[in-house]
């Protein structure tokens, strides 16, 4: 008898399309699953490939603005999941991020969740989201200290639903044992690496690709560059554009958000790709790297797992860490890289970059999967 499949993620809208979209996808290639979210805009797209698919959503999907991202309705998400019924099916996928592996299972249910990152709201962004959303001073502050607080204990319970997990990362694996004190696999994301092509001639130009929002680090990457006067490309827009905007010197180009070819072309052509965050993975890195692109990034997090360092690593190297997410560091690292830039190998480069395929994904996630449905059947 064939197992029935159920695929849970946070939300489908035009505008989510990070490596958590791409597991969604991914996952949908090779496993007939049917597909359920908080909400879903990604049916009624004509340019998604979830065009005319039957998705199954929550009472979130018709809130005001819902289209525009439920996270402004933080408190309700676990209730929103909860209201999910997927007692027919035999096994639940979730791809989580925020609240997909809370969805209430059965004992006789298989339960394996993609973990993108513990919920950042609840854990490492706290402070950033209190402050962004201008809610952390007075009574308002005080409620939603307490709502956060309120959310972290049923993030921790909500993990207890899961029979399994798997991490984009070992930087996650680590998240997931801090904040759940569980075990997880590492299964790093898909790629599309043959989608950036090699390119060998580069042009006199550094690039970051990004979201413009303060954990991403851009106004610190644009400060950087405006002491070192070099040429730097930012692609992105997002809550800091004005800022950044405001600071940027005339070497600095702001082109705000772009569409795919014309971000293959600057990443396939600048000298080196710059990025700042602390990322659980970093899809970004990778896709630099298949375009025979170095990166100059912080040394923390997934970066640590998909780029070698030229100082350490010498033929085999695909770019440069910096320690600190400052200014000065960045500037130390910019000037290393210039002096080590002729010791890259851009068909390396894009050697390293292929472990990361779409089909390596494919074939791990469903090993995965039937080592974990034969080890249930065992323990039957």
């Amino acid at each position: 008898m064939s197992l029935k499949y159920a695929l849970v993620h946070e939300w489908l809208t035009p505008k989510a399309t990070g490596g958590s979209e791409l597991v969604v996808q991914e996952i949908l290639n090779h496993v007939n699953a049917d597909l359920y979210a908080l909400i879903d805009f990604e049916s009624s797209n004509p340019e998604s490939y979830l065009y005319k698919r039957q998705i199954g959503t929550t009472f979130l999907q018709y809130l005001p603005s819902a289209r525009n991202g439920v996270q402004k309705y933080l408190p309700l998400l676990p209730l929103a999941i909860e209201q999910l019924d997927l007692r027919q099916y035999d096994v639940i996928l979730s791809s989580s991020h925020a609240v997909a592996k809370g969805i209430l299972t059965t004992p006789d249910q298989l339960h394996i969740c993609y973990c993108h990152s513990p919920m950042r709201y609840a854990w490492d962004l706290t402070f950033d989201y209190l402050r962004q959303s201008q809610l952390g001073s007075g009574l308002a502050g005080w409620l939603t200290k307490y709502l956060l607080h309120q959310l972290r204990q049923w993030d921790v319970l909500s993990a207890n639903r899961v029979d399994y997990f798997i991490a984009n990362s070992q930087h996650t694996a680590r998240r997931i044992w801090r904040c759940y004190r569980r075990e997880a696999t590492v299964i790093y994301p898909p790629v599309n690496v043959e989608a950036f092509p090699l390119f060998e001639e580069k042009e006199d130009f550094y690039l970051t690709v990004s979201r413009l929002v303060s954990y991403k680090q851009v106004t610190l990457i644009v400060q950087a560059f405006n002491q070192l006067q070099l040429p730097l490309v930012v692609i992105g827009t997002g809550s800091e554009m004005e800022k950044i905007r405001q600071i940027a010197n005339l070497n600095i180009k702001i082109l705000g958000w772009q569409p795919d070819d014309v971000v293959k072309k600057y990443m396939a052509q600048a000298r080196a790709f710059v990025y700042a965050a602390c990322e659980d993975f970093g899809i970004a890195l990778v896709e630099a790297q298949a375009c025979g692109t170095p990166v100059i990034a912080y040394g923390a997090g997934g970066a640590l797992e998909t780029v070698r360092d030229v100082r350490s690593h010498k033929e085999q190297g695909t770019g440069i860490f910096f320690k600190e997410q400052t200014i000065a560091a960045l500037i130390e690292a910019v000037e290393k890289f210039e002096m080590y830039q002729n010791a890259f190998n851009p068909e390396y480069l894009r050697s390293h970059a292929t472990q990361f395929s779409p089909p390596i994904f494919a074939q791990r996630y469903l090993d995965f999967l039937n080592k974990c449905d034969k080890t249930r059947s065992y323990l039957e």
